[in-house]
């Protein structure tokens, strides 16, 4: 753990074994595959004709050479014929193969290009779907850190649908924001006791119409009563609560065992504030509970952030996919949930 999306050129990346979306000779190719090979040396390029090639959805493993990983994975994913042909099992066969291999050679960590979606002709949401999910499972059984390697914003997108949701979502409570500050001062983000309740014509919208909706869905001694409980405490409460063990958390939080272990074990951690988001994530908390959980943590959500207004349009629409969030948030250029 935990599965982070960065942008790097693979070759260049620092794990105990990246892989190479190959083609079924092994012997090279375009793409990422050419540039492993140019990278690795004329060792890799030896070691690949002892392979005898390699199927579509197979895996096999080389040295490194001159790259700083120690092993190259190589995969052949499917070319892309109009998603017809078996293509989206074969891709998720060739994570999981990949991942078997890392697995069974007991590595630490390993790195990904999105498989397919240059040459090959897969579509790039989709293949993104295909990978997440996949490396997503995996890490809810097996420790590991696995990088999901993107070298341009443009190898790297949502589905439309997905997309054009998320930017409705901020247009809508940017604008209601700022109109409301412009209208009113009086009502301060850190009442997080409260929610609001908005006119469903946004026609009707003011900053009275706005104070006037205000529904308090919690009681305020209810708050109160927890008012000491600090980060962990609170953490460990909600664990306990949600019967879950620490395993099943820091997993679905996409947060390293060791991280966990000082939570727990220091009543007083301080956690960043997306180490705080990615637990209510993985506790499937409500708005309410996570704004509780971040408070006592000294953070808030805000509509002045786009990441906060990311965070509170997948908690409405119950999607608590911590990998799905990431991808959201990677492509809004904002900061990872737990890594």
């Amino acid at each position: 753990m935990p599965f982070k999306i960065i942008r790097n050129d693979i070759t260049k990346v620092h794990a105990d074994a990246i892989v190479n979306a190959a083609n079924q000779t092994l012997l090279g190719g375009g793409g990422v595959d050419e540039a492993i090979h140019w990278a690795a040396g004329s060792g890799l390029l030896d070691e690949c004709r002892s392979l005898g090639g390699c199927k579509t959805g197979q895996a096999k493993i080389t040295k490194g050479y001159k790259l700083p990983a120690r092993y190259v994975i190589h995969t052949v994913g499917p070319v892309w014929q109009g998603g017809n042909s078996n293509e989206e099992k074969l891709l998720a066969d060739c994570y999981r193969n990949s991942l078997a291999l890392a697995k069974e050679y007991e590595l630490d960590s390993i790195a990904f290009p999105l498989i397919s979606s240059g040459a090959f002709g897969y579509p790039k949401d989709q293949a993104l779907k295909t990978a997440v999910s996949v490396i997503g499972d995996f890490l809810l059984e097996h420790e590991m850190t696995v990088y999901l390697v993107v070298y341009d914003k443009a190898s790297f997108q949502l589905s439309e649908k997905l997309f054009s949701s998320i930017m409705e979502f901020i247009d809508d409570n940017y604008i209601k924001r700022h109109y409301f500050n412009r209208e009113s001062s009086r009502l301060q983000d850190f009442v997080v006791s409260e929610r609001i309740s908005e006119p469903d014509d946004p026609e009707l919208f003011s900053a009275k119409s706005y104070t006037q909706t205000v529904k308090r869905e919690r009681k305020l001694e209810d708050l109160l009563d927890q008012m000491d409980e600090t980060f962990s405490q609170r953490l460990l409460r909600l664990i306990d609560e949600r019967d879950m063990t620490d395993a099943q958390t820091y997993k679905r939080a996409n947060v390293d065992r060791r991280l966990f272990s000082k939570i727990r074990n220091d009543i007083h951690y301080k956690p960043s504030k997306t180490t705080a988001v990615a637990f209510a994530i993985a506790l499937k908390l409500n708005l309410d509970e996570t704004k509780d959980l971040l408070m006592s943590a000294g953070y808030a959500l805000s509509h002045s952030s786009k990441f906060d207004i990311i965070i509170e349009f997948f908690i409405r629409e119950g999607n608590y996919n911590i990998f799905e969030i990431n991808e959201a948030l990677f492509v809004f250029d904002q900061k990872l949930l737990g890594v």
